[in-house]
C-alpha cells in the first residue's frame, strides 16, 4: 500500500515536472541541504562558538584556512574579533534564521487565510473593513511596519524579559507584516468557490459557516497559498537578517545570519573580510533557493502553464 502510494506520487504531475527541472532540483537539493545543517548544528559544528567558555581571544581575526595562535584549533572560514568559529557561527545563526522565518511565515498565513476566508465568505462591510485595513498596510514598506511592530512590542515587554523574548517579538512583527499578501489571495479565491454548487448545497444542508470556511473553502484556496508561502519565507528570512542588521532583531547572545553580517560589517574596512563575507554568502544562497524554489512550485501550480 505504501509502496503504491510512493509510486502515484512519484509519477504525479508535480514530480514529474520537478524530475525535468535542472533548476528545481538543485534548489531543492541545496535547501533541504542547507535546513538539515542548521537542525543538526550541534552534530555539525566543529565547535560551539556561542559559548564563553570555549573562547579563546587569541583566536581573534584568524583567517581561513589558519590556526588560531591561542588554542591551535584549524579554523575553515576564519574567526571573529572573539575567537567564535565563523562556519559554526553560520550553523547556529542559519538555524535561527530559518526558525524565525518559518514560525512567521506560519503566524503570516495563519492570519491571512483566517482573515481571507472570511472577507471573501461574508462580504459586505466585514470584507470592507478587513480590506481596507489591508491597502493600509500595504503603502507602507514590509520594514516600517515590521521595525514599528517591534519597537512597540518590546517597549511592552518587561525590560529584564526583552532578551529572552526578543525572538518572538521579531516572529510577531515580521507575521503582522507579511499577512497581507495571504489574505487578499485567499479572499479572491473564496469569493468564486463561495458561489460555486457544492458551497451552496452546504448552507442548504445547515453547515454552519465554521464548517464551511474550514472543510470547503480552505482546501481549494490552498495551491496559491503554497505558492505564496515559499516566496514569503524567503522574504522573511531576509527581513529577519535586515533588521538583526539594523540592531532591531535577534541579540546578540542569539545571532541570526543578519546579526553576524552586522558584526563583520564593523571589520570590513580593516582587513577582516571573511567575517562578513561568509555568512552573506550563505544567506544569499540560501534566500535564492528558496526563491527558485517558489518559481518552479509557481508554474507548476498555474494552470494557464500547463
Amino acid at each position: 500500500m505504501a509502496s503504491s502510494r510512493l509510486a502515484r506520487w512519484w509519477q504525479s504531475d508535480v514530480m514529474w515536472s520537478w524530475r525535468r527541472s535542472p533548476v528545481a532540483i538543485v534548489s531543492t537539493l541545496l535547501f533541504f541541504a542547507l535546513v538539515a545543517a542548521a537542525v543538526f548544528a550541534p552534530l555539525v559544528a566543529p565547535y560551539t562558538p556561542f559559548d564563553p567558555a570555549s573562547l579563546n581571544l587569541m583566536d581573534g581575526f584568524t583567517a581561513p584556512m589558519q590556526s588560531g595562535l591561542g588554542s591551535g584549533n584549524m579554523y575553515w572560514l576564519g574567526t571573529d574579533d572573539q575567537g567564535r568559529d565563523i562556519f559554526s557561527a553560520i550553523l547556529y545563526g542559519m538555524r535561527l534564521s530559518l526558525f524565525i522565518g518559518v514560525m512567521a511565515v506560519a503566524f503570516a498565513a495563519f492570519l491571512g487565510i483566517s482573515l481571507g476566508l472570511i472577507a471573501g465568505y461574508f462580504g459586505g462591510w466585514i470584507d470592507a473593513i478587513i480590506m481596507r485595513i489591508a491597502d493600509i498596510q500595504l503603502t507602507f514598506p514590509s520594514i516600517l511596519v515590521a521595525m514599528l511592530i517591534f519597537g512597540v512590542a518590546r517597549g511592552l515587554t518587561p525590560p529584564e524579559l526583552r532578551d529572552q523574548m526578543a525572538i518572538y517579538v521579531l516572529i510577531l512583527s515580521i507575521g503582522l507584516s507579511d499577512w497581507v499578501q495571504f489574505a487578499r489571495t485567499v479572499r479572491s479565491s473564496a469569493m468564486v468557490e463561495a458561489r460555486k454548487e457544492y458551497v451552496q448545497a452546504a448552507r442548504l444542508i445547515g453547515r454552519s459557516p465554521f464548517v464551511i470556511l474550514r472543510k470547503h473553502l480552505l482546501p481549494n484556496v490552498m495551491s496559491p497559498v503554497l505558492v505564496i508561502a515559499t516566496i514569503s519565507l524567503a522574504l522573511a528570512i531576509i527581513l529577519e537578517a535586515t533588521l538583526s542588521f539594523l540592531g532591531v532583531g535577534a541579540p546578540p547572545t542569539k545571532p541570526s545570519l543578519g546579526t553576524l553580517i552586522s558584526i563583520g560589517q564593523d571589520f570590513l574596512f580593516a582587513g577582516e573580510w571573511w567575517i562578513i563575507l561568509f555568512p552573506s554568502i550563505t544567506l544569499l544562497v540560501l534566500a535564492l533557493s528558496v526563491n527558485l524554489l517558489g518559481d518552479w512550485l509557481r508554474d507548476v501550480l498555474n494552470p494557464k502553464l500547463r
